[in-house]
């Protein structure tokens, strides 16, 4: 069995937080930061989605995730809807005026991430791409078992 070095962990933080801080200061140019870009990313695959599950795969507080809403709200790139089965909830969706902001948004992270990929062939892209797969994948059923254990 291969021994990967301890760093392996550190190494895919700080790619991660150098590809975020890299995203950042390319977005903001646009007027979007990294944060709202995520949220509107989230948006675009799960349209319909309420505040706290938004909050969840954004991995930040309730709180947080409505301030955003909020400015986004203001913005006119998305709308709350009322939940059809919760009165209580509120369902948030894109506009029509983030179509284009998501697009753009699309090109800078084509960009950045193109840059940070510079220097890998074909081969070892599809290389990266399917190790990072097996990597979540992985993750994903440790802590899905682990929940099953205790729960």
């Amino acid at each position: 069995m291969y021994v990967m070095p301890e760093s392996l962990g550190f190494l895919m933080s700080d790619v991660s937080r150098l590809m975020r801080r890299r995203f950042d200061e390319r977005a903001r140019k646009s007027g979007a930061t990294g944060a709202q870009w995520r949220t509107l990313k989230i948006l675009e695959r799960h349209e319909g989605l309420n505040q706290g599950q938004i909050a969840e795969l954004l991995e930040v507080e309730p709180i947080t995730c409505c301030r955003m809403i909020d400015r986004l709200e203001e913005a006119e790139l998305v709308e709350r809807r009322r939940d059809p089965t919760d009165r209580r909830a509120w369902q948030i969706y894109l506009t029509d005026k983030a179509r284009p902001v998501l697009a753009e948004l699309h090109d800078i992270a084509g960009e950045m991430i193109e840059a940070a990929l510079h220097g890998l062939d074909a081969a070892q892209r599809d290389a990266l791409i399917a190790s990072l797969n097996i990597i979540r994948s992985n993750m994903t059923q440790t802590h899905a078992s682990k929940e099953a254990a205790n729960g």
